[in-house]
């Protein structure tokens, strides 16, 4: 059965790396390979099932997390991001941290994939981490949660934006329907997680090389207007393709192409990474060799935290080559339940036994798309139903879940602990909210 082996090879990754204590891209690669061969894939077929998954993981990740550490860095070095964490602290104030992190990850979540906020809003996090003397996990949870929120539970991005189309349903009222539940939910996990017992017994520190250790006196930092320009660059390039793409169907546009191009994350990280280059080396001093060094100490920090997202998605490949989308279809098949709860639970196992949250989306999206036409459910509430189950339970076979572990310096079990839990609470008070939200939209006869 699929599943036991999903199941069994789960509890084989945990025994490698907690008890044997073996690195995560070699324990990563070994269970890929065990699991390839108990689903049949001929070995000839292996190597390249293994290539093609950290292949497509890398090819996702790559330009966006290393130019993103490496602009974090440069602004790091140069006193940017401690003048952008000061301003924050000052204020929201020490004590309202949380709620500054959860609202700056809402407002750039809205339009941006989780992996590019992350590496952009990263480096601000430690910073405020090291000015603050708070615990890494209390400054950065809230961030991760709100915006894992954002990038599962709503368009534009790719998952909900993709089953938006198979199910033929509005974007925008997908958008609006999904706001009304998303940011109250996010918001409540993202500040009441990081007070659990659990999670405030862990203390990881900052990773090596990934922020600058030096504190800046008032006089050596740069001015706010820049830091925040640089800082919003990307931010505002990415977002604004995001809504020209949805406010224009022309898509023919020579206007709308030239905007997607310089709003593609990795164009927009390149392109802020030029300007900070300039704004924070020769323009207030610093010579570009300095400027450089700081390139390479944040790619020679990313390497390891790229392989294992890498190894994650060799994991990931094994599995869907293995033919468990396929299985799940069929287990699922039949099931006489609400039509919203079975896009959810659909969604949900093929999480779990996949790992990818859009490669779930998506297969949840084709199995569930029969039921939509004939249901009487608003599309959009199924959409959101499926985007709100594949967002449960991320866990070793979901790559994001390593960028996760290695960002913020955790042991397995404690981002288990951490991530683990609040995606499958997520996911579950999401499902809460579009029944919620299909409750309303019957009582008012919309």
């Amino acid at each position: 059965m699929p599943l036991v082996v999903v199941a069994i090879s789960v509890l084989v990754l945990l025994f490698l790396m907690t008890r044997l204590k073996l690195n995560g891209l070699v324990a990563l690669l070994l269970v890929a390979v065990g699991v390839a061969l108990v689903q049949g894939i001929p070995a000839a077929k292996i190597g390249d099932v293994l290539g093609q998954g950290v292949g497509d993981q890398i090819g996702d990740t790559l330009l966006v997390v290393g130019l993103g550490a490496m602009l974090g860095r440069v602004m790091g070095d140069s006193g940017a991001a401690q003048r952008i964490a000061g301003r924050l602290v000052g204020a929201f104030g020490p004590r309202y941290v949380q709620v500054a992190m959860v609202v700056t990850a809402m407002l750039i979540g809205v339009t941006m994939f989780y992996e590019v906020a992350f590496v952009i809003i990263v480096p601000v996090a430690f910073t405020i981490v090291r000015v603050t003397r708070k615990n890494l996990l209390w400054v950065g949870l809230p961030m991760s949660i709100a915006l894992s929120t954002m990038h599962s539970f709503l368009p534009p991005h790719p998952g909900p934006t993709a089953v938006a189309a198979t199910f033929h349903a509005s974007v925008g009222h997908t958008l609006l329907y999904g706001l009304f539940f998303a940011v109250p939910i996010g918001a409540a996990i993202a500040l009441v997680w990081p007070r659990l017992p659990f999670v405030r017994r862990m203390n990881p520190t900052i990773p090596q090389g990934l922020v600058t250790e030096r504190e800046f006196e008032e006089d050596e930092l740069p001015g706010l207007g820049w830091s925040l320009f640089v800082a919003l660059v990307p931010i505002v390039l990415i977002a604004g393709a995001a809504v020209a793409d949805m406010a224009v169907s022309d898509d023919d546009n020579p206007v709308l192409h030239a905007v997607d191009f310089i709003g593609s994350a990795p164009v927009a990280l390149l392109l802020t990474l030029c300007l900070a280059i300039w704004a924070f080396g020769p323009r207030i001093g610093r010579s570009l060799d300095e400027v450089s060094a700081s390139c390479v100490s944040a790619a020679k920090s990313m390497a390891m935290i790229l392989l294992v997202i890498g190894a994650g998605g060799a994991y990931k490949g094994v599995l869907v080559e293995g033919g468990i989308a396929d299985y799940i279809k069929d287990f699922t098949e039949g099931w006489n339940i609400s039509p919203i709860i079975l896009a959810w639970l659909i969604a949900a196992i093929l999480r779990i036994a996949l790992g990818s949250a859009t490669v779930a989306v998506v297969t949840a999206a084709g199995v569930v798309a029969p039921l939509v036409a004939g249901s009487g459910v608003h599309p959009e509430l199924m959409v959101l139903a499926v985007s709100c189950g594949s967002i449960a339970f991320s866990h070793v076979n979901d790559p994001g879940f390593w960028m996760f572990k290695e960002y913020f310096n955790l042991s397995v079990l404690d981002a288990i602990k951490a991530r683990t839990t609040y995606t499958t609470v997520l996911a579950i008070l999401g499902l809460g909210g579009v029944l919620a939200v299909e409750w309303a939209l019957d009582a008012l006869n919309i």
